[in-house]
């Protein structure tokens, strides 16, 4: 019987202990799982901050850079603050987010300007349209009045009219007047009378053709394009200097007009954004432009794409920038005979020498021999004649001005043509204009359009 007693109280000790080990091995679990839920709890918090900072670097740096790095290239986009603490697919998502934002602003910015695009131009076409008519009244006005300030009238409207074209231009517009075939230098001339600072420019002409011209469609076009450069020239070198524009033909590649200034040159960074513009990139924005915008090499870009022409910019040997622009083979012809040059197109320098050497005054030094070369020779004028001289010159050989176009006969012809005008208004009684001075055209039209 004390077995039985001995037994009952071993089992019960053992019962005892196995109670007692598993609530101390329950014990122990939950403890090991309180602190395995504390540690995911922190490790989760820890998580949620660093998704929450990302996200605040999302909207605060993330995004604007993404928005600004559209205009400026050269400007960085923040990566990720914390990747080891944001797990793949929060990570994929933020980095969506900034392409999506890059994508919405692109499409906004194209909405926008596409608007403005369509406002200006037709607010380009309307000003266009009165600025032709106030340029057809002012010629008429010219006609019935010997008034210089009509002369200066007509010359403000001229650089208005070229504003507007080339915002029309800018804006994908058709320029807006249609030409005849024209001759290079005619072309060349035209644009230097758009521009302000006009008598800087000097033109020296090497075509071998004189009556080399221009095809109808593309007339216009390259007149803009040039008075844009001459533009540009103009208005970044000092007052005092002078712009040379060269016209010349090369065999089979067509006609070049390279404009030289001894202005302030340009750094790497604005030569190469130049030099991009010119190339005619597919779409360049308004709000790219600065503030002014600079549109001169944008509108030569949108006409390099729509009519052929090539443009280059590199630093000058006098100093300042030189541009080339290249007008291709099939846009030029050559005008007939019976077409009448420009009195006032310079000659091609090679044949700028006139044929028979010119009257000398007993005092003065008969002109300098040409040079081996071939280079043009260096001569004196001659004194200008009286109109009474230059009128019974030209009835004595009414084919001398065609032969040779001197600059003595073209200042005796205007000189023959100011007297007969006052000689007409003492006839019929009527005052001569006021004598105002020599028209300053330097006052507000200062040209700025890079």
């Amino acid at each position: 019987m004390a077995w039985i007693v001995a037994l009952i109280a071993v089992v019960a000790a053992a019962v005892g202990f196995t109670r007692a080990y598993r609530t101390g091995l329950s014990e122990q679990q939950a403890v090991t799982r309180a602190e395995l839920a504390e540690r995911q709890a922190k490790a989760a918090e820890a998580r949620t901050a660093a998704l929450l900072d990302e996200i605040r670097q999302l909207a605060r740096r993330r995004i604007p850079a993404a928005a600004l790095a559209l205009s400026h290239p050269s400007a960085t986009v923040p990566g990720l603050r914390e990747a080891a603490e944001v797990d793949g697919g929060a990570a994929l998502l933020l980095t969506e987010a900034v392409q999506a934002a890059r994508t919405a602003v692109l499409e906004e910015r194209g909405r926008v300007d596409a608007a403005a695009r369509a406002a200006m131009r037709g607010t380009s076409a309307k000003i266009q349209s009165l600025l032709n008519q106030s340029q057809q009244l002012l010629h008429e006005l010219q006609h019935e009045y010997d008034d210089p300030r009509i002369l200066q009238l007509d010359f403000r409207n001229e650089l208005a009219l070229r504003r507007t074209q080339s915002t029309a231009v800018l804006c994908d517009a058709w320029p807006g007047l249609a030409r005849q075939s024209s001759p290079l230098v005619e072309i060349v001339l035209g644009a230097q009378s758009r521009v302000a600072g006009y008598e800087r420019i000097k033109v020296s002409n090497h075509l071998r053709d004189e009556r080399l011209a221009l095809a109808a469609r593309a007339a216009e076009p390259l007149a803009i394009a040039l008075a844009e450069l001459l533009a540009n020239a103009t208005a970044y070198s000092h007052p005092d200097t002078d712009v040379q524009v060269t016209v010349q033909q090369s065999g089979g590649r067509g006609a070049f007009l390279v404009v030289d200034d001894a202005g302030i040159g340009m750094d790497e960074d604005a030569l190469e954004r130049a030099r991009a513009l010119l190339a005619g990139p597919a779409e360049v924005l308004l709000t790219e432009l600065g503030d002014p915008p600079q549109t001169g090499f944008a509108v030569v870009g949108r006409l390099v794409v729509q009519y052929g022409f090539e443009c280059h910019i590199e630093a000058s040997p006098f100093g300042g920038m030189r541009t080339i622009l290249r007008v291709p083979a099939h846009l030029l012809t050559v005008l007939d005979e019976d077409r009448n040059l420009s009195a006032l197109a310079p000659a091609p320098v090679a044949a700028a020498a006139p044929a028979q050497p010119a009257p000398t005054a007993p005092d003065t030094p008969a002109p300098d021999a040409a040079e081996p070369s071939g280079l043009p020779s260096r001569r004196r004028r001659t004194p200008r004649r009286t109109p009474a001289e230059a009128t019974a010159a030209r009835a004595a050989e009414p084919s001398a001005d065609r032969m040779s176009r001197t600059p003595e006969a073209a200042g005796a012809s205007w000189a023959a043509l100011q007297q007969g005008t006052l000689n007409g208004r003492s006839v019929t009684g009527r005052p001569p204009a006021p004598d105002t001075g020599a028209p300053d055209h330097q006052d507000d039209q200062g040209d700025d359009e890079k």
